[in-house]
């Protein structure tokens, strides 16, 4: 049983029709559950989608404007199906039906999770009864980057959402006592009340009492020696526990990474990421004086040329479960992004913390997936008769292709960056039907009782015709994964587009491929006489072994001069 509050429930909540709460799955029931937002986490995707707009907004001076969610005019159905111990199977099905039952028109997850199999995943089976409704549905990619094979929610009916930079970025000054200075990485919003303050590292404050083989560079629990670090800020090295830190009388921390990072976080205390060779510097300094000072600025707001970019944190593909789809599908902004926060929790989140905001900055795939789903209720008001895959396809092939030298670009970012405003008028949309949907499982070898749970119905595979790996699916992007260094790359693409653009147009293709890769499209044009005409096309792709790389990329665009549908094509060695 679900349990329905049918009115606002907070000012901050103004814009929500109703709120729904599932308790039945946790391992240790919440003594008094509600749907009412403890954490913070649902105020601020929520506000992100249909947030209305509120001057002034900041987090204690931080990213100071005017705030507004991406369509300021929908409203929003809460589902809250996640608690302090995790998200449990029946309590995501039964929100997900319910808001299915209740007629949503777009459903947003900023949830992670998958399985070895979509049968075993309660998203990717409730996404699919949602889109039989009619319902898109996206959710986040998962923040396990830049690891490959790490991406999450990779369901083709899914719209996958990966995490990207803003041109805005926040960094945190520190300057040391002999003249050093950096710009870290944080979201602090603590100001020095002195000029400088006592510096030490984590060796020189180590607890003696531990065993040898313990890093006292990590700062973790138990680890440091608190008077030693009484009153001073600590030099630490790849590790922060930042409330242990706080709780022996550190008054800051700076924490040197060898992997240079793009993201900043909240700290109890004032903190900072810094480069690994400037945290040497810094050391050799500490080591070398016999009173070393240090202070920590509050972070400032400053231009990032570099973007747009792919978080670092963000997962990458292959997908694992389906070997023939590129996931993640697009990427949104998703570092430092400035929302609603539920005043219930502290900034960080940590009971040590006595910061609560109705604002807060936060990073991660949580944040970019409600990007999307805006971007997609956007089209959809114009357009509400089209499918979730037109509207997942002309997000697709109108997005903004990233710059990055990754030769893996695709695994990261799939189609690109949105672009809201293009995608509104995409030319040509690449569709799928559930039956479609369904003769893909088939051929992911699905039946019997698992495909049951899709079509809620008896489906016979073997009078479904073998249409193949590569070619399994009429998706907006085109993918091939070989198994081994020594296969020659051959892959045939069918594909059929629908004319959604001007009456009549003709669209050519435009390939842009590796000198060692051939893409051949037929036929080159597709001559359009009416809208919602259909037009199918092959894509020939033929080139020698990979070698010595792991993948190639190219594209397919179909240009009638106005309208520019984009396709990528990715290549990738699986061994």
């Amino acid at each position: 049983m679900s349990h329905l509050i049918s009115k606002p429930f907070t000012i901050l909540c103004s814009k929500v029709i109703g709120a729904r709460f599932y308790n039945h799955g946790s391992t240790t029931p919440h003594p008094n559950p509600s749907p009412i937002d403890e954490e913070g986490h649902g105020s601020h995707t929520s506000s992100t989608i249909a947030g209305a707009s509120i001057a002034g907004a900041s987090l204690y001076g931080l990213a100071k404007g005017t705030a507004r969610g991406g369509v300021p005019s929908a409203r929003i159905a809460m589902y809250k199906v996640c608690w302090a111990d995790g998200c449990s199977d029946i309590d995501l099905l039964a929100g997900l039906d319910d808001a299915i039952d209740d007629g949503v028109d777009l459903i947003s997850i900023s949830i992670g999770g998958d399985s070895t199999s979509y049968f075993n995943s309660p998203i990717a089976i409730g996404a699919f009864h949602a889109m039989k409704r009619g319902i898109l549905t996206t959710c986040s990619a998962g923040n396990n980057g830049p690891y490959l094979y790490s991406v999450q929610n990779t369901a083709p009916w899914i719209l996958t959402v990966g995490a990207s930079g803003m041109d805005r970025q926040f960094r945190t000054l520190v300057k040391v006592g002999n003249g050093i200075k950096t710009a870290g990485f944080s979201i602090n919003t603590f100001s020095p009340n002195k000029r400088m303050y006592p510096l030490t590292t984590a060796v020189k404050a180590a607890n003696r009492s531990l065993e040898q083989d313990h890093s006292p560079w990590l700062c973790d629990d138990g680890s440091l020696d608190v008077n030693k670090v009484k009153g001073k800020i600590v030099l630490c090295k790849e590790g922060l526990i930042q409330d242990y830190v706080k709780q022996i009388g550190g008054l800051g921390a700076l924490v040197s990474l060898q992997q240079q990072t793009d993201t900043g976080f909240t700290f109890t205390i004032p903190a900072a990421f810094i480069d690994a060779n400037v945290g040497d510097k810094i050391e050799i300094y500490v080591n070398s004086t016999r009173a070393p000072q240090a202070v920590i600025y509050k972070s400032i707001a400053v231009h990032n040329a570099a973007t747009p970019f792919v978080a670092s944190f963000s997962s990458r593909g292959p997908n694992t479960i389906s070997s023939t789809i590129i996931k993640p599908d697009i990427v949104a902004p998703g570092i430092d992004i400035l929302a609603a926060y539920s005043k219930l929790s502290s900034v960080t989140g940590d009971l040590e913390d006595n910061r609560f905001d109705v604002y807060n900055i936060i990073s991660g795939t949580s944040m970019a997936c409600p990007h999307v789903a805006a971007a997609a209720a956007y089209v959809k008001s114009f357009h509400p008769n089209w499918s979730p895959a037109a509207i997942k396809s002309a997000l697709m092939t109108t997005a903004s292709e990233l710059k990055i030298k990754d030769v893996q670009a695709e695994l990261a970012y799939g189609a690109g960056q949105i672009d809201p405003v293009r995608a509104l008028h995409p030319g040509l949309i690449y569709d799928v039907s559930k039956s479609d949907y369904i003769h893909f499982l088939c051929n992911e070898g699905y039946s019997g009782t698992a495909l049951k749970v899709f079509t809620e119905e008896k489906t016979n595979c073997s009078s479904i015709p073998d249409i193949g790996g590569h070619d399994a699916l009429n998706y907006p992007s085109m993918y091939l994964q070989l198994n081994s260094a020594n296969s020659s790359i051959s892959a045939i693409f069918h594909r059929t587009v629908t004319n959604v653009g001007l009456e009549k147009g003709i669209y050519k293709a435009i390939v842009k491929a590796p000198a060692t890769l051939k893409v051949t499209v037929v036929p080159k044009e597709l001559a359009f006489s009416h809208l919602y005409e259909k037009k199918s096309f092959m894509v020939v792709i033929k080139g020698p072994p990979l070698n010595n790389i792991s993948s190639l990329s190219a594209s397919l665009e179909w240009n009638d001069g106005k309208h520019r549908v984009k396709s990528p094509i990715h290549i990738f060695l699986d061994i």
